[in-house]
């Protein structure tokens, strides 16, 4: 995807400039979560409301809860299972290594209790449970260009972010939640003796509106 296609982000005045990105504004596939009821929750693959992708290709995933130990999880042909048999926020982190040295590490939440970021890339709300986001990345505030929302029954809307970085969002509609957002990193970085030119961050957060 051509670097023209991914606008700087703007910077807040508490983030250093090595923390600087380029954000998407075309919205691709990523990593999502939708809890199953009270004793599981799928990881998917793709886009909400499309066909999941095959998550084999996925490395490195991991599933952790509020207390951010790890979940044990079952890969699937086209989703990642793990028990969510507790309240609190919970977290699905992947990584897939694309071809001309891309890497893309994925970076899922589901649930907006937590207002404090874990994941290095994370939308989260600026009070518990509410409907106003913000972009943190390694634990400091950055500002999105656009923030992508699906949800369950199709319906779609671009947020842009206000003068203080955060994004605002209108939950209509009952249903299933999502709001994604992608950055690329300034700098190329090696892992395991391997170059890649081109390192990748998408986020999302999940949540249901209760019918």
């Amino acid at each position: 995807m051509p670097s023209s296609q991914f606008p700087r982000l703007r910077p807040l005045a508490a983030v250093a400039a090595a923390a600087l990105f380029v954000a998407g504004n075309v919205q691709a596939e990523y990593l999502w979560l939708q809890r199953d009821g009270s004793a599981a929750t799928t990881g998917r693959f793709g886009e909400v409301g499309k066909t999941a992708q095959p998550v084999a290709s996925l490395a490195a995933v991991r599933a952790s809860g509020a207390s951010g130990k790890d979940l044990p999880l079952t890969v699937e042909t086209d989703r990642i299972v793990f028990s969510s048999g507790h309240d609190g926020d919970l977290r699905l982190t992947a990584s897939l290594s694309k071809a001309a040295g891309v890497l893309h590490y994925y970076q899922a939440k589901s649930g907006r209790s937590e207002t404090r970021a874990v994941n290095d890339l994370e939308l989260v709300p600026t009070e518990a449970n509410g409907n106003s986001f913000k972009l943190m990345w390694k634990g400091k505030q950055v500002a999105a260009s656009q923030v992508n929302v699906d949800t369950s029954d199709g319906w779609q809307r671009v947020l842009k972010p206000a003068a203080d970085g955060t994004v605002t969002l209108a939950t209509p509609f009952p249903g299933l939640y999502v709001l994604e957002v992608t950055a690329r990193v300034d700098g190329a970085a090696t892992i395991e003796g391997k170059k890649y030119e081109d390192v990748r961050h998408t986020a999302t957060l999940s949540f249901e509106v209760p019918r």
